[in-house]
């Protein structure tokens, strides 16, 4: 399916991921009337202003962390996300660490994206990221496009049954890259008849220790990258060093027995969930204009943001 025949766009937001941009490209001078820093809901009203504007998108969901650091990727994993817990905390045992002034400006977006009528969806136990991949697996209609700043997003990429791409936002969005499966299997060196797939196996040989995967000792993104493209899944080369195979070294092999636990208990938790029971704030149709144009001027103007207020109206007004 060619991106000219598929009939309109739905266009898929990380929220956190955005949301933590926007409080740290901003400075927390950026305040309300009432000394309220409000940089991050400035920064993420602009943002979702910019890309309706750019992408043109009939729907839109803004996909959020119901849990960020779900019970059976710890069991697997434990390490998972470790480093981000708080030691103590009143908000319990496994809150996520962040900014004091970030916590209360999440609210205030949620209140944006309510009186804007812009969806919002999660789904209980589990990360945007199994929203985002769910929303993108399942969608049969219309182009997909995914916004975050996380790079385990790229394995969503698909042509088919209906385009996926990602818009990787890790630079921020002036910066911000366009991925489908050729770009992924360019850029990263993995299999172009399986990019998506093939690029979540790389990564949990890498490792990534922003979400405590510590990957396999001694295996980088290049090695990583070799082996997938060589033996064309990791379930194959995984078959190949369980056989003995003189074809991957001898000290791959010995690397990669070592982590075997590690590897077979870290796929599920590298991969996101594509059957998640998806829980919505409303239709993820995109209004031509705020559903509650009385309550987004108020919150504007106690907030001080009447500026992207007005981007998001005039976003939202020509982006259908």
């Amino acid at each position: 399916m060619t991106d000219d025949s598929v009939p309109g766009t739905v266009l898929l937001l990380d929220a956190a991921s955005l949301w933590f941009r926007a409080f740290h490209a901003l400075p927390e001078s950026i305040t309300a009337p009432d000394g309220r820093p409000v940089n991050a809901v400035r920064g993420f009203v602009d943002m979702v202003a910019s890309l309706i504007t750019r992408t043109q998108p009939t729907r839109l969901a803004v996909c959020l962390d119901l849990d960020w650091r779900p019970r059976f990727r710890v069991d697997l994993v434990p390490s998972y996300k470790a480093h981000r817990v708080l030691e103590e905390s009143a908000a319990g045992p496994d809150a996520e660490e962040a900014p004091d002034a970030l916590g209360p400006q999440v609210n205030l977006i949620l209140e944006f994206l309510t009186a804007a009528g812009i969806a919002t969806a999660g789904a209980e136990g589990l990360e945007a990221d199994d929203v985002l991949g769910t929303l993108a697996a399942t969608e049969r209609r219309d182009r997909v496009v995914v916004v975050s700043g996380d790079r385990d997003l790229l394995q969503v990429v698909a042509d088919e049954p209906v385009p996926v791409r990602v818009l990787y936002a890790g630079r921020g969005l002036a910066k911000a890259e366009l991925f489908g499966p050729a770009e992924v299997a360019e850029k990263y060196g993995v299999p172009t008849d399986r990019p998506g797939p093939a690029y979540a196996e790389l990564a949990l040989l890498r490792g990534d220790s922003s979400d405590g995967l510590p990957g396999v000792k001694g295996v980088g993104e290049k090695t990583a990258s070799s082996l997938i493209t060589r033996w064309g899944s990791l379930e194959a080369l995984l078959a190949a060093a369980d056989s003995g195979d003189t074809d991957l070294a001898a000290g791959m092999r010995a690397k990669l027995a070592a982590a075997r636990e590690y590897i077979d208990a870290a796929l599920p938790v590298v991969r996101v969930v594509t059957d998640a029971d998806i829980l919505w704030s409303k239709s993820d149709d995109l209004p031509t204009e705020p559903v509650d144009p009385g309550r987004l001027d108020a919150l504007a103007a106690e907030l001080g943001l009447e500026n992207s207020a007005e981007r998001l109206r005039k976003a939202m007004a020509r982006g259908r």
